[in-house]
């Protein structure tokens, strides 16, 4: 049965019922966050999903639904569903249309019950629902369910709603909006980065002794102190750089002076905080030889460094790109923080409950998103399967419920505002998605058009722009 676009099936119950909102939106993930459409991660519908019967719906936005069909339609509809079965059933034994009708209830009783039900409910369902003035969200769990021939039909569901509220004034909440525009100091750091990248380290030939700012070419050999199993800490023409800020000062103090040839001994304390475990918090007696002393070359800021780079006529052209490049991630970075920072200052001014269902769609998508993220950092289904879902959902509640709240006040504003997506915005994030999905247009909407995913995603625009349009009134 489907209940204002949510299916309810015949055979549920309370309990069966309770799903752990794995009906996400249907988004492909790009440069937006729409929730993952394709929950095909085998490690992802295991221990987490299968372990427990949430979401327990949210009493402060619940709405109880009763229905009760008289027996004479019941049974009209039995006759008329038993007598399709007969016309088409091949039973061995009997001629086609020839069959029983009690041989036909016995053999498809089950799915006789079940297209009864589905043929009943739906659209009186759908009625009653309009009837309350409320539109359902989540799934709608079948509490009381009585069927069969010759007797009222008897159904009692409960489904979660947004309650509504008042936004009265919701222009005037504001918070403060960064400048976008990029500094000197921001710009240096860039071309200072793709300076350091590109940078050469060459031999010293002149005779003398190391100082700050050179690379010491050496070969060493460490021993732990009070750790006798543990094989020498020890290295082949390593570089290190002396004063460096990624240099224990011990190794600065022991080869600053150091030439070419010479043996010298040295005692690095290591902090506790040390990188490499092995080394944390222990004392090192090293053995080293200084083989050679190099030097950190930079390269000039000039044309040839703008083409070794990439496509560049000249410095200029590089220049001009870098700051545009930074402008653009500045200005998406700036937008996004901004963006979040409104929405706080709006779910804290306006109160009301949350339907726990979306909160749940909101913890699935976030947790689809984690784990195609490990997906793609390697870990394979088995180790997905030993996660522990339940914590891990329990941990992304908290975020789960404000990005939920959030997406109720957008919703409510774009309303009041008379925002909507047209068909040649909705076609172009589908033409964005339809790449990254390496799929045909055609294809992707048709599989979207399908599942509801197309209507969700045109949702999830229209929050976007909605929340754009707030960003853009915000006094600079």
């Amino acid at each position: 049965m489907r209940l204002e676009g949510k299916t309810l099936s015949s055979t549920d119950t309370l309990e069966d019922n309770l799903q752990p909102g794995a009906a996400e939106a249907a988004g492909v993930d790009h440069d937006h966050e729409h929730e993952g459409h394709d929950h095909n991660h085998e490690g992802h519908d295991h221990e987490g999903h299968n372990h427990q019967h949430g979401p327990v719906l949210n009493p402060e936005c619940t709405r109880e639904l009763v229905l009760d069909i008289p027996a004479e339609e019941v049974a009209k509809a039995y006759r008329t569903v038993a007598a399709n079965y007969r016309k088409y059933a091949k039973i061995p034994g009997f001629r086609a249309g020839k069959v029983p009708e009690t041989v036909i209830r016995r053999r498809f009783g089950a799915e006789i019950k079940k297209d009864v039900i589905d043929g009943l409910l739906p659209e009186r369902f759908n009625k009653a629902v309009a009837e309350l003035g409320v539109k359902p969200v989540g799934q709608p769990q079948v509490t009381e369910l009585t069927v069969e021939d010759g007797a009222p039909l008897h159904v009692k569901a409960v489904f979660e709603y947004v309650p509504d509220f008042s936004i009265e004034g919701y222009q005037t909440v504001t918070v403060d909006k960064p400048s976008v525009e990029i500094t000197e100091e921001e710009y240096q750091q860039e071309i200072d980065q793709l300076r350091e990248a590109r940078a050469t380290i060459e031999p010293v030939e002149e005779d003398r002794a190391l100082v700050d700012g050179d690379w010491a070419q050496i070969t060493y050999k460490g021993e732990i102190e009070g750790d006798t199993d543990s094989a020498p800490v020890a290295g082949e023409d390593s570089l290190v750089e002396i004063g460096g800020k990624d240099t224990v000062e011990a190794f600065s103090t022991s080869l600053r002076g150091a030439r070419p040839g010479q043996e010298l001994k040295a005692e690095v304390i290591y902090p506790e905080d040390y990188a490499e475990p092995k080394l944390a918090g222990k004392t090192v007696a090293y053995e080293v030889e200084v083989k050679a002393i190099k030097k950190r070359t930079l390269p000039e800021l000039n044309d040839d460094f703008a083409k070794e780079i990439g496509a560049y006529e000249s410095f200029a052209d590089l220049a001009a790109r870098v700051r545009e490049h930074l402008a653009s991630r500045k200005r998406r970075s700036v937008e996004g923080e901004t963006k979040d920072r409104l929405f706080a200052a709006l779910t804290e001014r306006y109160a009301f409950p949350v339907p726990e269902s979306l909160v749940q769609e909101q913890i699935d998508a976030r947790l689809e998103r984690g784990l195609r993220a490990l997906a793609a950092q390697g870990m394979d289904t088995e180790q997905m399967r030993k996660l522990d879902f339940v914590r891990l959902r329990a941990a992304q509640r908290d975020s789960a419920l404000a990005e939920a709240r959030t997406s109720i006040l957008l919703d409510r504003i774009a309303n009041e505002e008379n925002i909507s997506v047209s068909d040649e915005e909705l076609d172009s994030e589908l033409q964005l998605a339809a790449l990254q999905s390496r799929e045909p247009v055609d294809v992707l909407r048709a599989r979207l058009t399908e599942d509801g995913g197309l209507a969700r995603i045109r949702e999830q625009l229209r929050r976007e722009k909605t929340a754009s349009a707030l960003y853009d009134r915000l006094p600079a």
